[in-house]
């Protein structure tokens, strides 16, 4: 029987980017990746098919209405969503889909447990801030903006600061860059060492 194996992940420490705004509330797991793009566990090319029934038209070309089509949503890492982001059902390809689409950050005032949960243990940093926090990040959509996860506040282009929170052990696995079992891992030889320990006590 195979070893289990831990998920790669990029750390994040601090990520700069500009803000793509989608202020939708209740976008749910299926406008995130729609259920016929499930057939695979390949997370690599999952991004194409991010918002795809709001990105694409009948005939598969970009629609003009839709924000993140927008010339200063394009290459946006930052998002900015609505509330109640990432409810319906607990998809795992919903948090791929928009890291290879680009999406490091997601910040709302209220995202769903399950989608929050799926993001933290792969690489996609959840952020839950107050109204008044999300009217002042609104406000910077298009521009850059710096998100610290070491130091766990929001630095926007006027140099206010706006503090979150992820809990400790999700946040040391995003900031090393490895999955909870990864995490378990990097330890292992601790580990063995306590067991040897326990064993000759």
């Amino acid at each position: 029987m195979s070893a289990p194996q831990a998920s790669t992940i990029d750390p994040i420490l601090q990520v700069r980017s500009r803000v793509a705004l989608l202020a939708q509330e209740n976008i749910d797991t299926d406008q995130i990746i729609p259920a016929r793009f499930l057939t695979t566990t390949e997370r690599a090319g999952l991004g194409r098919h991010c918002f795809a029934d709001w990105r694409y038209d009948a005939q598969g070309h970009e629609r003009e209405d839709f924000a993140l089509n927008g010339a200063e949503a394009r290459g946006a890492g930052i998002l900015l969503a609505g509330r109640n982001f990432g409810c319906g059902s607990s998809r795992e390809h919903a948090p791929w889909a928009l890291l290879d689409y680009g999406i490091r950050v997601v910040i709302s005032t209220q995202i769903a447990d399950i989608f929050r949960n799926n993001a933290l243990k792969n690489g996609l940093l959840p952020i839950v801030v107050d109204e008044q926090a999300w009217q002042q990040i609104s406000e910077q959509v298009g521009n850059e903006i710096s998100v610290d996860l070491e130091a766990q506040h929001i630095v926007l282009g006027s140099d206010a600061v706006i503090p979150f929170a992820v809990e400790a052990f999700a946040r040391q696995c995003l900031m090393r860059g490895v999955d909870q079992l990864g995490y378990l891992l990097q330890l292992d030889a601790q580990i063995s060492r306590f067991e040897n320990k326990s064993e000759a006590a």
